[in-house]
This record gives C-alpha cells, sequence and structure tokens, in this order.
C-alpha cells in the first residue's frame, strides 16, 4: 500500500506517532496504521451494494493519504455506541422546559447534549434565544437572569459526562452582537469560568458598519423587559422587539478585541457572510458552529469529516523538478467523499433528530493536512504569493473533484432530499461553481449539499501523517523532546520531528542550514497568516479552523485591526492565539522535578493562569494612588449621603466622598445601629477608590457584590420603583457605592484607562488544591467583651524564587458576618505582586477601633507559649496585627507594614533554545507535565514544554 511517488513512506515511524496511534485509535489487537486503516476501510465498504468491490479501493484511499477524523477512525468497525461524527449544533429556545417553536427549552436542550457529548460529540449551541438579564418572567413575576447563567449549567453538565468517557467534552458558545448580555458573554471567562467552553461573538454586518462609522448599535431581544430596565429606559421599536440598551459600537467592539488579545477569547463569527455564503441559504438559517468553527451548523447539523494528507502527493521533494501529483490527488478525494457519505450510514446517532437533519441534506467536510509541510517540499514559504497561489490551486482541485465525485454519486444513489436544484445554484457558495459543474448538477443532482471544511487535526496528523503541519497550518516547529509521565511515575523523553524537516533530514540535507522555504507559525506576521485564509476560502464551502498565532508582544493596535481586516476579505470567523508570557503561583505541594519548564520553573497549580503579571512589567503599584492616604481639602468635601434604613439589619448612613474632581475618592459607614465589621469594609475599601485604578475599582465592586452572608432582604433603592433583593449587607453597600460612581462618571471612557493594579496582579481568580492539598497558617483569636471566638487562616503558596507568599485569609468560628466580606477584599489585595498593596492596607486596620469592644490577646511572635500580651482596639485590628505579623515573618514586610524589596518576584533571564526545537510559550497548566505552557496551537490544544496534545473539538 506505499506510494512510490513519496519517499514519505520510507520513514520509519516515529515514537510518538506510535504511542498517540495505539493509545487513541488502536482496538482489540491492533498495533499498527494498516490494522485500524483495515478495520476502517471494512466498516465504510459495509454499507455499500458490494462491500467486497469497495473495501480495497477504501483501504488503498486511506493508504494513498485520506485520513478520517479521530471518531471514524477511533470506533468504526467497533462495537462502541459511539458516533462517528465529531460535532454537532444543538438549538437551545427561550425556555425552561418543552419547546420554544422549535427550539427544544433549556433543559431538554441540556438533556440532548449530554446524551451527545455520552456518546463522543462535540456540541455547538447559540444562546441567543434566551431572554436576557432582567427580561420578565411574566409567569412567575420575576426576573431572567440570562444565556450566561445557563451557559454555566451546560459547562458543569459538559464537565460530568467528559469524566465518563474517553474523550473530554468539547463545547462552543455563541451569543449575538446585538444581545443585551452581550458584555457579560465577552467576559464571562475573564475569571475563568466555563473552562469547558470556546465562546464566539456572531457579529453582523451591520454592527461592523456601525463600528466603522463610529455609529450607535442597539441591543435588542424579544422577550420584554423587567419593570427595572423599563425604569432605564427600555423601550419596544415598532417591529415588536425591545430595545434594552444602546452604546457605541467601537465601544462593544473594544472590549470584544481586549479580550481576545488577553487571553484568545472570544473568536469572531461573521454571521451575514456565513449565510450569504450557505448552499442551503433558501432552506436553513446558521447561527452557530461546532467547537472549532470549521463547520456552520444549522440545529441539530453535523460534521462528518475527513483530511487528506497532502504531503503524499508532493514528487520529488526538496529538488527543483518537485511537483504536485493532481491525478492521485483527485483520485483519493472521489474516493474519500464516498467514504465519508458511508459514515453517515454506518454511524451511531446520539439524537433522532440529528439522523433526520443529516439524511435530509447528507453534509460532509473533506479537508487536507499538511499545506505547511507540502509548501516545504514544494521548495515555496508559506507567506509567499507562491505559497498561496499553490495553496489555492490545491483547494480548487479539493472542490471540483469532490463535487464531481458527489454528482456521480447521486445518480447512483439519489441526491440529498432538500435539494432544489434552481435555488441550490442560484445560493451562496454554489452559484460561485465552475460552469461544467454547475451543468452536471442541474443535469444529474447532488449527493451532498456541503462537501469541503479544512479542520485541526491534532492528534490524527500525529498518529496517522507522521506529524504533518496541522489542516491548513504551516508548521509550528520542527523538532523537540517530548517529556511523557509512564505508569510507573518516571519520566521518557523522545524526539518529535515535524515530517518535512524529517524527511529533508532523511535524504541526507544539511540541517544547520536550511532552505528559505522552511518557515514555522511564529517567523510570519499575523496578516500572512489570514492572507493564507483569504486565498484558500473561495474554495471552501463551509469554513476553515485556523488559530492566528501572534507573539506576546504583538501591537494591540496592529491586532485589532486584524478582525476588520478578515471581515472585509470574505472570511466566515476568525480566531486568534495570543500567549500570555506569564507567571503564576505552585502551592507548597512540592512537584516533581520532570514537571518544570525547561528554564526551572516549576509548574502552578491554578484555575485561571491566563491572566497573570508578565515578569517584564513589575510597577511599584502604591506610585499609582491619586491620594497614598486620607486627603484633607482645604475647604472641605462634598458627599453624598444615603439612608440604609433596613429593620433588623441596618440603620446609619452611607456617604461617599468625591474630590475636587467630582469623582468619588471615600466611603465611610455612621450610625450606631450598623453591623459590625462593615465600617472596616467600607475603610479598606476606600483605598481602593484612591487608587486611581478604575478598572480595579469596578472589579472590587463586583467582588463585594458577591460577598452574601445567607442574610438576605429586601431595601430601597435610588432610582428604583420597588425595593430589590440584596443577599447581605455588604452587597448593599457595594451596589450604593457602585451607584454613586457611575452618577459620577468613574466609569465613563475607562476602557482607555491604564490599570496598573489589574496589570499587578499574579491571577485573577484563587489558586485552588488539588490532590494532596496544600499548607495553611492558622491564628486562634478570642475577644470576649465582643463574643467573637474564631480561627484565621492563611493559605500560603511558594512562588518561582522558592519564597512563601499568603494568598488567601478566611476566618472560621464565631465573629460578624460582614467580615468576611473583608477577608474577601484583603485576599484579592495579596494577589497585587507588590506586597506594599497588601501593606498599606493592613496598616489602615492597625488602630481600628470599636467602642467598647476593645480587648487583650497574645502579642504574635513572642515566644513559643504566648508570652506577651498586648492591648488591641478592636477584633478587626487585632486580625490586621496577625496577618502583618505574618508577612513579616515571610520576609515580605517590615514591622511598620512596609515592603522589602526582596520580597519582589526577580526577573527571569530568557530561555534559550537550539535552532530545531519549539520555543516553549507560557500557557494554562499542562495535564500532563504540569508546565505553565498549554496553549492553542492550530485549533487544539498543545504543550509547548512536553508536546502534550489535548482537546482538538
Amino acid at each position: 500500500m506505499k506510494r512510490d511517488s513519496s519517499p514519505a513512506t520510507e520513514l520509519d515511524p516515529q515514537a510518538c506517532s506510535l504511542d498517540v496511534l495505539q493509545e487513541k485509535y488502536c482496538k482489540g489487537s491492533e498495533t499498527t496504521i494498516e490494522d485500524v486503516q483495515r478495520r476502517v476501510a471494512r466498516a465504510l465498504a459495509s454499507v455499500e451494494a458490494e462491500p467486497a468491490r469497495w473495501e480495497p479501493l477504501f483501504l488503498q484511499a486511506l493508504a494513498d493519504g485520506f485520513v478520517p477524523a479521530g471518531r471514524i477512525a477511533s470506533a468504526a468497525g467497533t462495537t462502541l455506541e459511539a458516533t462517528l461524527i465529531n460535532c454537532f449544533v444543538q438549538p437551545v429556545g427561550d425556555a425552561i422546559n418543552g419547546m420554544d417553536g422549535d427550539h427544544p427549552g433549556i433543559y431538554p436542550a441540556l438533556m440532548e447534549a449530554a446524551e451527545t457529548m455520552r456518546r463522543g460529540g462535540g456540541v455547538g449551541y447559540d444562546f441567543s434565544r434566551i431572554r436576557p438579564h432582567g427580561a420578565l418572567v411574566k409567569s412567575l413575576g420575576s426576573t431572567a437572569s440570562g444565556p450566561v447563567s445557563y451557559m454555566r449549567v451546560f459547562d458543569r453538565s459538559c464537565e460530568t459526562v467528559e469524566s465518563a468517557g474517553s474523550r473530554r467534552g468539547a463545547q462552543m458558545g455563541v451569543l449575538r452582537c446585538d444581545h443585551p448580555d452581550i458584555e457579560a458573554f465577552i467576559h464571562a471567562k475573564d475569571a475563568g469560568d466555563l473552562k469547558n467552553f470556546n465562546i464566539s461573538v456572531g457579529v453582523t454586518d451591520a454592527f461592523l458598519q456601525a463600528v466603522e462609522a463610529d455609529g450607535e448599535v442597539e441591543l435588542v431581544h424579544d422577550a420584554e423587559p423587567g419593570p427595572a430596565l423599563k425604569a432605564q429606559g427600555a423601550a419596544q421599536r415598532a417591529d415588536g422587539r425591545w430595545v434594552y440598551r444602546r452604546l457605541p459600537a467601537r465601544a462593544l467592539w473594544r472590549q470584544v478585541m481586549l479580550s481576545t488579545y488577553d487571553h484568545a477569547e472570544p473568536g469572531v463569527l461573521f454571521l451575514d457572510r456565513i449565510n450569504r455564503d450557505n448552499n442551503l441559504a433558501y432552506c436553513e438559517t446558521i447561527a452557530a458552529t461546532n467547537p472549532c468553527a470549521e463547520e456552520p451548523l444549522p440545529p441539530y447539523g453535523c460534521c462528518d469529516l475527513g483530511s487528506i494528507n497532502l504531503t503524499r502527493f508532493v514528487q520529488a521533494p526538496f529538488t527543483a523538478e518537485a511537483a504536485f501529483d493532481e491525478v492521485a490527488f483527485a483520485r483519493v478525494v472521489a474516493l474519500a467523499v464516498r467514504m465519508l457519505d458511508n459514515v453517515l450510514e454506518l454511524t451511531w446517532w446520539p439524537l433522532p433528530q440529528q439522523r433526520a437533519e443529516a439524511q435530509a441534506k447528507r453534509r460532509i467536510g473533506l479537508g487536507y493536512l499538511g499545506l505547511g509541510d507540502a509548501l516545504v517540499m514544494l521548495g515555496l514559504r508559506y507567506d509567499s504569493d507562491a505559497g498561496r497561489h499553490m495553496a489555492a490551486r490545491i483547494t480548487e482541485l479539493l472542490r471540483d473533484h469532490a463535487y464531481l465525485a458527489s454528482v456521480e454519486l447521486a445518480q447512483h444513489k439519489g441526491s440529498f432530499p432538500r435539494l432544489d436544484t434552481e435555488a441550490f445554484l442560484a445560493s451562496g457558495f454554489a452559484s460561485r461553481l465552475p460552469e461544467p459543474i454547475r451543468e452536471r448538477i442541474r443535469a444529474h443532482g447532488l449527493r451532498n449539499s456541503h462537501l469541503t471544511a479544512i479542520a485541526p487535526t491534532g492528534t490524527i496528523t500525529l498518529a496517522f501523517a507522521d506529524n504533518a503541519s496541522n489542516g491548513i497550518e504551516p508548521a509550528f516547529s520542527w523538532a523537540y523532546q517530548r517529556k511523557k509521565r509512564m505508569p510507573d511515575g518516571s519520566t521518557r523523553e523522545y524526539e518529535v520531528a515535524d515530517h518535512a524537516w524529517r524527511l529533508y533530514r532523511a535524504l541526507g540535507h544539511d540541517l544547520t542550514v536550511l532552505p528559505e522555504a522552511f518557515v514555522t507559525a511564529l517567523e510570519m506576521p499575523a496578516s500572512d497568516h489570514m492572507r493564507m485564509l483569504e486565498a484558500v476560502q473561495p474554495y471552501i464551502d463551509t469554513s476553515i479552523s485556523k488559530t492566528v498565532n501572534v507573539p506576546a508582544d504583538y501591537p494591540y493596535d496592529d491586532f485589532q485591526h486584524l478582525y476588520l481586516e478578515a471581515w472585509r476579505a470574505g472570511l466566515k470567523g476568525l480566531a486568534t492565539y495570543r500567549p500570555n508570557n506569564v507567571v503564576g503561583s505552585v502551592l507548597t505541594v512540592k512537584p516533581t522535578a520532570s514537571a518544570a519548564v525547561p528554564d526551572g520553573t516549576p509548574p502552578r497549580d491554578t484555575e485561571d493562569p491566563d491572566r497573570r503579571l508578565r515578569l517584564d512589567a513589575l510597577p511599584d503599584v502604591l506610585t499609582h494612588l491619586a491620594y497614598p492616604s486620607r486627603p484633607v481639602f482645604e475647604q472641605g468635601n462634598l458627599a453624598w449621603t444615603y439612608m440604609m434604613e433596613v429593620p433588623g439589619v441596618i440603620d446609619a448612613g452611607l456617604f461617599v466622598g468625591q474630590d475636587a474632581d467630582g469623582l468619588p475618592f471615600e466611603a465611610w459607614v455612621n450610625g450606631v445601629e450598623q453591623p459590625r465589621g462593615l465600617g472596616a469594609v467600607a475603610k479598606v475599601f476606600s483605598i481602593d477608590m484612591r487608587a486611581n485604578d478604575r478598572h480595579w475599582l469596578r472589579w472590587k465592586l463586583e467582588k463585594l457584590a458577591k460577598a452574601g452572608d445567607g442574610q438576605g432582604f429586601s431595601a430601597p433603592f435610588p432610582g428604583a420603583a420597588e425595593p430589590l433583593h440584596f443577599s447581605g449587607i455588604v452587597p448593599y453597600f457595594a451596589r450604593l457605592v457602585r451607584h454613586r460612581c457611575e452618577q459620577q462618571g468613574a466609569f465613563a471612557a475607562m476602557g482607555d484607562a491604564p490599570s496598573p493594579l489589574m496589570n499587578a496582579l499574579l491571577f485573577r481568580k484563587e489558586p485552588k488544591s488539588r490532590g494532596m492539598g496544600t499548607l495553611s497558617w492558622t491564628w486562634d483569636i478570642r475577644n470576649d467583651r465582643a463574643g467573637d471566638d474564631c480561627v484565621l487562616f492563611l493559605k500560603e503558596m511558594e512562588l518561582p524564587d522558592g519564597s512563601v507568599r499568603p494568598y488567601s485569609m478566611w476566618l472560621s468560628g464565631e465573629y460578624p458576618r460582614a467580615l468576611d466580606a473583608l477577608c474577601k477584599l484583603l485576599s484579592i489585595d495579596m494577589w497585587v505582586h507588590d506586597p506594599s498593596w497588601i501593606g498599606l492596607k493592613l496598616r489602615k486596620l492597625l488602630n481600628y477601633s470599636e467602642a467598647e469592644l476593645d480587648f487583650l490577646h497574645w502579642v504574635p511572635g513572642h515566644g513559643a507559649q504566648g508570652s506577651k500580651q498586648q492591648h488591641y482596639a478592636s477584633t478587626v485590628a487585632y486580625i490586621a496585627h496577625v496577618v502583618l505579623y505574618r508577612f513579616k515573618a515571610l520576609g515580605l514586610l517590615d514591622a511598620e507594614g512596609r515592603a522589602i524589596r526582596g520580597g519582589l518576584l526577580p526577573r527571569r533571564p530568557a530561555t534559550t533554545h537550539r535552532a530545531a526545537e519549539a520555543p516553549v510559550i507560557k500557557g494554562r497548566p499542562c495535564p500532563e507535565c504540569g508546565a505553565h505552557a498549554f496553549i492553542k496551537k492550530d485549533g487544539c490544544e498543545y504543550c509547548t514544554a512536553c508536546g502534550h496534545l489535548g482537546a482538538c473539538g
């Protein structure tokens, strides 16, 4: 079954390829590629009228370079009741149960999605039908929680279903750009939430035209807003839809771009382009894609995928006579179309609706892998006009021969049932087919509504294509050493080499000076990645999965224009990945030596590594304070006063002071009947108000708004016609302060303002321990005068330089519940890399007093048995002394609460690599080696430290 036109098949298999093959695709006694191919060929031929005729032809196609998608390779011909279809789109309606028109309600949709994932399929959803947060729910007299809240339910379901199967669940969540909850959606993953989702914003031409014209957009929905939203201006349009609010298009677009620049999501889908270009525009509307976005699909649509290894068709590689064998390629394309069409008959369908949709339209998605390597073997740079021209020619051949094969199939097996020939030929992509193909469709019909898609091919490329370049991508690197953890705990290392580079070496060429065509993904500008998409997309009837990798120092001003350029170029969407060269922290459970990044930094066991401080930017955050201490204005200062009067809860005044510019800079509570601890919260939070960082201020308010104490109540609120419900006194305080800040314009135009504190965070979500847990430092606290009897806990982590640092504090026992919010505030302050910041906060509390609640207590650090006592003004003041003592004992703060410079994170030297090795790029923790080097590469998850492959959608 070996081809003579390319010496590629003469290479011995790589150890990494054999590992992936045997771990993911071999079944029973199978051990080789040929074993898997025989099983797959036999299974796909079994649905033919003449299986004996087609099985050897299918086997030859597999040997010649056709690589079916992973689900097919893994399950075809086995007894598994698993789907052979990689991904689906699941409709979700605006109802809890039952149906919303032809869309199942939220929980029926959840059940359908769980069944699909249980059978091995990934799922995409459009959540735009779900009514916005604050919309009216007439049947219950309440308001809705919005689509993002329900996405969390789907996220946890995916996580649970995943644990029962061998394939990690993959999901795509889409929300339209004009949905009233779009801003919450854009930021839904900022703090590490929705880990089992990719997310994309569905944008319209009208929205992007408004961005270009600096116009406004309306955020609209069919659902009626609740009273509070109507009071804020929500109104009904003439067409019956409700306008929840208006905002500048550029402001919304900037939020998308900044979020994508910071942590690679959300992606962007150009919905109007997708629907205009759809062959079935006459009978369906598309609002979502599969998880990797190469297949825009209607409700219950599926992607039946396969790829052809282009390196197998390069003749005389690396020579002046190098050429692409178009005849052999066309032959494999025709057989691959038939094989994928057979998958629709052979597969196990998770849902009857999916089967009905597939049988009505018979979508398949044939693409290719190894484009980057094939161009190298042909002597063409990926980022050159010649390279793009060759890629376009290959894709044109794919299109033409796939459609011709589908016409031939239609003559023998019938056209897809939803074919309306004239409507089809007038629709989108089909209207641009060459006239001879159109005439053949008109005369004989067409078996499949869609035929081409280019998917990510990470694991199947490793297993079946000798690690050729992934999908449409250029090579990411030429070779690296992969570290693999063995069952006995040892670590095995072996080389993982790119196919083209490996073949070049095997042919006896000098690797020290590679030809010009050897160019990797990170050696070319992002614009050249996009130009390749622009060259190829006209020949693909669905879409292309490509993650445009841009360097960490890629300027934002250049980055933000990529997406508009992609829209203008006629692409259907875009996803980028800009690695963040970040540091984090590791819990005090020690890592093994093998679980380290090559430059010596230990792995960091956190839930959210994507938003950490860069080592090359360590600002002194205290220099950014607008007021290092409470300012004294010569003429005094104005203060907004609001009486917080809730029987049995509080009877006190809230005061929010403003400076000479009219901006709030402090808050305090005055009154005898106020909950203990609330004053301390206000005092600490006032420093945040003086930080000259509006992003930080809003973030802290959001954290306080969630600091409920289980004692919910309703209370009057400025501008609200009826009392609002609050989950505790601190959330009530936070909402009032935020209201005043918004009134005074504290958050206006903050998108362009610097955020020194947010940029100085080690992480934005508290790290969680795994496995063996983590150490905490504890201290007993007893104040009999106040009735407080509790334990203070400080969780501690180990930093890359070996130092230990507290990062979370909490109390257990009897104490004022408002102190939970104080612990939350101070814990977040500990996440700022410069301990000067937490030192400043603690100093402000050292003398915090409560009338007649002062007490004697042991002085921290004086004798093993606590041999010295001292008078403290309050329980809060004592807590501040204890925490300050711990920071002092760890060498981070001095006795006055000021930073010891040695406590700051040191700079690390740059990592060096051999010319042939892959660069180590910072990312999430790798589940294999633990290194913070797990990124998105070519649409797949990939560890740049050990080479581990994760999900590919």
